[in-house]
């Protein structure tokens, strides 16, 4: 993870701001309560994995969550649960976003062609001394849950920072799917190519360090796993994202401007691999001996470039992304998160950051 620097609220608010920690009770039961530590310790099992299970195991539940000890308020929400019955999230321990319970957005509903739901922090409060109505800050919370019921993920942000603010992400790999069914990974045996590929739908929050203001962002995943090098304790994978567009926090499409924005820095810069028409340019992570482990976890860098006219390549997004194979049979679906940054091409000084999850079925 990289390290956070201090945010600034962009509704300039006090300086006390990031030391600031809620507290609230949840109703009814966790839905991501998997690891019962109760602490941050880093897993044994490989290096390069966040916070979460701490003696994780092919055959058990898996949670992680973004990263809290950077500082900045990066990983500072807990206690994500997804309410079904009044079909509301509910995330603590962040400021100024009303009693904690955030409500289906009414402007974009769901995101990644509908696979995931999108819901929206009280715009509002009202002062029980005085009955003066203020202003809370906007917090947006996507929430995927697999087609099985054995994984899933949540990402919460706010575009009302001059930093990237205040927010975090869970996703984690679920005892047993809704049917009751046990999620323990079953590495398929085979003899020769043990190759499987899964794809899905990714959909993501992005914020910005120098302004404020918050976009979505959704395409398509898809992940290529090689099982035959599990018999090493590793195995081999590749993430792609393709057809990402962007979306003001509104749902219109800004993905044209933005790629406008980005050809105009460099008279050499042509946008040629976005996978046909008006879309970002893919990304694809890089792949060595060690981005899995027998549990089922995957980790390692992410990026994008730009291919240039005169034959050069221009880097764009880069990051990492962190994800949980989980089985229900053999293998069946990939639930993850990624984190990239990048400069942004419309506001000279400015960095967006994109955080996106996804959840994939086997082919």
């Amino acid at each position: 993870m990289m390290a956070w620097g201090r945010d600034m609220s962009y509704r300039a608010l006090f300086p006390a701001l990031v030391a600031l920690s809620l507290a609230a009770c949840g109703n009814g039961t966790n839905p991501f309560d998997v690891d019962d530590t109760g602490t941050e310790t880093p897993s044994t099992s490989r290096d390069g994995l966040l916070p979460g299970t701490t003696n994780p195991s092919a055959s058990g539940a898996i949670q992680r969550y973004e990263d809290s000890t950077g500082g900045g308020g990066a990983g500072s929400a807990t206690g994500f649960e997804y309410r079904s019955a009044s079909d509301t999230f509910y995330v603590d321990n962040l400021p100024f976003d009303g009693d904690n319970t955030y409500a289906r957005s009414a402007r974009v509903s769901t995101l990644g062609g509908g696979a995931y739901q999108l819901y929206e922090s009280d715009a509002t409060y009202t002062d029980p001394t005085t009955g003066n109505v203020e202003n809370n800050f906007d917090y947006r919370a996507i929430y995927g849950k697999s087609t099985s019921g054995g994984s899933q993920f949540a990402i919460v942000r706010s575009g009302d920072y001059a930093g990237y603010g205040f927010g975090g992400f869970i996703y984690q790999r679920n005892a047993q799917d809704n049917a009751g069914n046990s999620t323990a990974l079953v590495v398929p045996t085979c003899t020769g190519d043990c190759t499987a590929s899964y794809s899905g739908a990714y959909a993501g929050l992005r914020v910005f360090q120098g302004r404020g203001g918050i976009e979505y962002v959704q395409g398509d995943a898809s992940m290529t796993i090689d099982f035959e090098d599990f018999n090493d304790g590793q195995a081999g994978a590749v993430l792609y994202v393709r057809n990402r567009r962007l979306f003001d926090s509104n749902g219109n499409d800004v993905t044209g401007t933005y790629l406008t924005a980005l050809e105009a820095l460099d008279a050499t810069t042509t946008i040629t691999n976005t996978g046909g028409g008006t879309r970002l340019p893919n990304m694809v992570s890089t792949t060595s001996a060690d981005t899995g482990d027998t549990n089922g976890e995957f980790t390692n860098t992410i990026g994008s470039q730009i291919n240039n006219s005169n034959g050069t390549v221009t880097a764009l997004d880069s990051g990492n992304y962190y994800a949980i194979l989980s089985g229900a049979g053999s293998a069946q679906e990939v639930v993850g998160v990624l984190v990239v940054e990048s400069a942004d091409p419309r506001v000279e000084g400015t960095f967006v950051q994109e955080t996106g999850g996804f959840i994939l079925y086997r082919n």
